[in-house]
């Protein structure tokens, strides 16, 4: 049995272990089977990797539907067994709630996944703080809240950080999820990310996952919102042109 090997932080290591198996336990999408486990390591089956046709997209789509659809209890839940205060998305803390906490999906992101990277980013001017914190504040009056998709119930299981880095095509035929910060968020999330910065044949992703799970109208119109979570990470990650991008979201989601 071959293994992939990986060190980190506790808490990157507890989040991506709790989560893998909570993605798992949906029966969706495929999942990295998760081999071993320590304080500051893991070991996954090894994946070959490989380029996807057009139907591996599509089933990829099909079955990413069925995980979101395998729902969380309410907004913002932890995988099972792990403490929420360890919930991170690249090293960085993200915020979990051990009870239901957030009433809406607006409260959710906008307290859970937006102004905290506001806050934890260095260097931002006064203007680009008060514009940043401006969408936080339109967003969590939940004029921005949308259903779920068809399958879904109100929350759905996340991956969390889904951009097209995180799918492996293994043997170029299935489209299987690594490093997740699985939580209850909303599904548009996860395929806005993978928009974020490109993902193979990802109109056959959209596709195969409205064949069996019907995306709410008007969920292009707020690919931009959904996207803005992962945009706020890299502002603190990396700066530069990511607070370009996520200012010009901001703006528009405060007009």
């Amino acid at each position: 049995m071959r293994t992939f090997r990986k060190t980190g932080s506790r808490r990157a290591i507890a989040t991506e272990a709790a989560s893998l198996l909570w993605l798992a336990d949906a029966g969706g999408a495929a999942v990295a089977t998760l081999a071993e486990v320590g304080d500051t390591w893991l070991e996954t089956l090894l994946l070959t990797p490989g380029t996807p046709s057009h139907e591996s997209a599509a089933d990829f789509g099909r079955r990413l539907a069925a995980t979101h659809a395998a729902g969380a209890d309410w907004w913002g839940q932890a995988p099972p067994g792990l403490d929420p205060d360890d919930l991170a998305t690249a090293n960085l803390p993200t915020p979990a709630a051990a009870e239901p906490t957030w009433r809406t999906f607006g409260e959710y992101y906008a307290e859970g996944r937006l102004r905290p990277y506001i806050d934890m980013a260095q260097g931002l001017g006064r203007g680009e703080a008060k514009a940043l914190h401006a969408a936080c504040d339109a967003v969590a009056t939940g004029k921005f809240d949308s259903p779920q998709p068809a399958l879904c119930g109100e929350v759905a299981r996340i991956h969390g950080d889904l951009w097209s880095g995180n799918v492996v095509w293994a043997d170029g035929r299935v489209g299987t999820l690594i490093d997740p910060c699985a939580n209850g968020g909303h599904a548009e999330t996860d395929l806005a990310e993978l928009a974020l910065f490109g993902s193979p044949h990802l109109a056959d992703t959209i596709a195969g996952y409205e064949e069996v799970s019907p995306l709410a109208d008007g969920w292009r119109e707020r690919v931009p919102l959904h996207q803005l979570h992962m945009l706020l990470v890299h502002v603190v990650l990396f700066g530069g042109g990511y607070l370009t991008q996520a200012l010009d979201v901001a703006r528009e989601l405060s007009r």
